[in-house]
């Protein structure tokens, strides 16, 4: 009887042991993060930036027993949905489709998407520039002021050819001093060394002088035009200008789904931001379309992306939150309450100068 009173005993012992065990198990989060500078930055083996800070001072403020592991970000976002990991302390953009799966701390930071592209090379601009000169309307401007120059030099030669023979000789030779002095007329040269005698060659150089700077101030603007069109192009004003050529975006991120919804039609998806901007810098897409702060931190830190340069635009508002697995309604509202205390403090504020980030 009493060995059956001691083995009872020590069975309830270990239940009690066991449970308590699974307890701390239990309580212990699992807190997913992917790489995300300046907000997450992985630095030999140790983890710093914005939001690494942020979630320490929560954790410990609130004595939370964490477990940290690195996840690929689409993988992130799909285990913190099925509620295999609890936090997300990545900055995750809150959105209507996101917010139904997955719940949200208050937010810590409002930011924008922006367009990041590839400087073009001084051989490429060159190019570029030589193409507009060559193109087929310039071209065609061209032969039309050559048949203008060669009319009027002709018909010169042809009053002038009798009656000047020295600056108009007779034959083919007059037909090519014609031309010469057409070109050297327009052109405002001036050598001197050929000039009509006749009424008639003096009314024949009269034409092509009018005529001849009307069309040449019309080339000329035209020339403007087309290289003024060119510059434009590199500064592109809108990210609509972009739905027609092949982008880059991070996958599962809040800009892929701006970009889906906006029907951009050539997006490539990429695990990071580090394997986007190398395609970009080797003309493989034409835009990387991302959060503005973290592109610029990679292209300000990584020497090897001094090629690319953030465009003057911004769109698509963001404001940045911690995931939080659905069921933790409480552990939601208390990191909420916590974060919204620490925001408010001029520590965030140097916090967020530290890293070269204001709010907007």
């Amino acid at each position: 009887m009493k060995r059956n009173i001691f083995v009872f005993v020590f069975i309830v012992f270990l239940l009690k042991i066991n449970s308590q065990e699974n307890k701390v198990v239990k309580d212990t989060l699992i807190v997913s993060y992917a790489s995300a500078p300046p907000f997450i930055i992985e630095n030999e083996n140790q983890l710093e930036g914005i939001n690494i800070w942020l979630w320490k001072r929560v954790a410990e403020d609130l004595q939370l027993p964490y477990k940290i592991i690195p996840m690929g970000f689409a993988d992130m976002l799909a285990s913190l949905k099925t509620g295999e990991v609890d936090v997300s302390i990545n900055p995750l953009t809150i959105t209507s489709d996101r917010i139904k799966e997955i719940g949200f701390t208050r937010s810590f930071f409002a930011s924008h998407s922006t367009v990041a592209v590839a400087e073009k090379s001084s051989f490429q601009k060159i190019k570029q520039f030589l193409g507009a000169i060559f193109h087929m309307n310039f071209l065609r401007g061209f032969l039309l002021l050559f048949i203008i120059l060669l009319f009027f030099g002709f018909l010169t030669w042809l009053f002038e050819r009798k009656h000047n023979p020295e600056d108009f000789r007779p034959g083919q030779k007059g037909i090519w001093d014609g031309l010469w002095w057409s070109v050297v007329t327009l052109s405002t040269v001036g050598y001197g060394d050929k000039a009509p005698k006749t009424r008639w060659g003096k009314i024949a150089a009269l034409g092509l002088m009018l005529s001849g700077l009307l069309f040449i101030s019309g080339l000329t603007a035209s020339i403007a035009s087309s290289l003024t069109v060119n510059q434009l192009t590199e500064n592109i004003e809108s990210f609509d200008e972009f739905k027609e050529r092949p982008v880059g975006t991070v996958r599962s991120s809040s800009s892929y789904d701006f970009l889906r919804v906006h029907f951009f039609k050539k997006t490539k998806q990429y695990n990071n931001v580090v394997s986007g901007l190398e395609d970009l810098k080797n003309r493989e897409i034409e835009a990387f379309i991302y959060d503005e702060p973290i592109l610029k931190y990679r292209i300000r830190k990584d020497s090897t992306l001094n090629d690319l340069q953030i465009l003057p635009m911004k769109f698509d508002v963001q404001f940045y939150a911690f995931g939080i697995k659905k069921e933790h309604i409480e552990l939601q509202r208390k990191i909420s309450q916590r974060i919204l205390e620490i925001i408010e403090t001029t520590e965030w504020e140097v916090v967020l100068a530290e890293y070269g980030l204001t709010e907007i």
